[in-house]
């Protein structure tokens, strides 16, 4: 980490989008060199029928089209998830559309689920499964509406049908706000009506929904209570935030689109436990926004989260973060006895 600090300035020389580009290849290139290294034991559990060496993923949205998947699990993630992907490939919103915060370790982003379109990375996921290496580790797949759809809820089901049988878990977004409209879908007959289709498009596989940190917290319980009602596997919590108290008067503070980083930590952390304590833990959680260091990573586990979503703070502090925080897990999970990290799930509810 310390080495990636020195060349972050270097890095930050450059627009976001290239950098980001720049990254993604030099991460397809590392998947080439092997498989990651072991885990300690007490991070290992089984989710949805799946193993997990460790609780911490690479978020969507940094590798949209799947690009990178092996080196993302190179690098010491535990899974990963790609997309946001539409049904047809779809630029996104004029550039510059991402702006670094660094006061506040932040990005603010309007892509506006740029990708090739889903056919597109279904094929290199395809060939990857078909690998006699194939990743081991587990890949969720991040769905979303293109922008001009009649029928948004009808791209969800598509989504879902084309993979099906590919993806480890599949991802509902219905949450990002550089979709006008899009964060409609989070409310009453809509979220139902996606949570039937995608699930009868999908019997067999772990679907999750991933919602906004600026929904009221009852909404989100209750989006909560309906995916246990019909039969959705987890929510992801959360997705960027419109708010912008925390860098205002900072340069690129007034930027139109959604802020992740470290000011979202404490709205998304609060969020999650409240859902978790609202579903009595029968819902299983995946906690994103505002992950830098373990003792963040370790506070949103003990509020409920089973796994641990990062993206913007491996901008900030580069690809070793991902080994700092799995022993600083470690650490901290002994330190309070607990003999796994499944002990240590909604800790702060017991």
């Amino acid at each position: 980490m310390s080495l990636y600090r020195s060349l972050r300035p270097l890095l930050f020389m450059l627009p976001p989008e290239t950098a980001h580009k720049l990254t993604l290849r030099g991460l397809a290139a590392l998947g080439h060199l092997g498989a990651p290294t072991a885990d300690d034991h007490v991070l290992a559990q089984q989710l949805f029928g799946l193993s997990f060496d460790n609780p911490f993923g690479m978020a969507a949205g940094f590798d949209k089209d799947g690009e990178a998947m092996r080196g993302v699990h190179r690098i010491g993630f535990g899974f990963t998830e790609i997309g946001t992907l539409t049904p047809l490939p779809q630029p996104g919103n004029p550039q510059p559309r991402v702006f670094r915060i660094p006061q506040q370790e932040a990005l603010i982003n309007r892509l506006g689920f740029n990708n090739r379109g889903q056919i597109d990375a279904l094929h290199r996921l395809q060939i990857l499964r078909a690998r006699p290496n194939a990743v081991a580790r587990p890949i969720g797949v991040n769905i979303g509406a293109n922008k001009e759809a009649e029928d948004r809820i009808a791209d969800y089901e598509k989504g879902a049908a084309r993979f099906a049988d590919l993806a480890d878990y599949l991802t509902v977004n219905i949450s990002s706000p550089n979709t006008p409209g899009l964060r409609d879908l989070q409310g009453g007959e809509a979220v139902v009506e996606i949570m039937q289709r995608v699930r009868a498009a999908a019997p067999a596989t772990p679907i999750l929904v991933k919602i906004a940190p600026d929904l009221p917290f009852d909404q989100a319980c209750e989006i909560g209570a309906l995916a246990v009602a019909h039969q959705i596997d987890g929510l992801i919590i959360s997705n960027t935030t419109l708010q912008r108290e925390a860098v205002t008067g900072l340069r690129n503070g007034d930027e139109a689109g959604g802020l992740s980083g470290q000011p979202v930590y404490t709205l998304a952390t609060d969020m999650l436990s409240e859902v978790y304590a609202a579903t009595e833990g029968k819902l299983k959680l995946i906690g994103v926004g505002g992950v830098a260091d373990a003792a963040q990573a370790y506070g949103k586990i003990r509020a409920g989260a089973s796994l641990v979503q990062l993206y913007t703070g491996l901008v900030y502090n580069g690809p070793g973060l991902v080994k700092q925080m799995k022993a600083g897990l470690v650490e901290l999970l002994r330190a309070d006895g607990f003999a796994t990290i499944s002990d240590a799930i909604g800790a702060d509810h017991k």
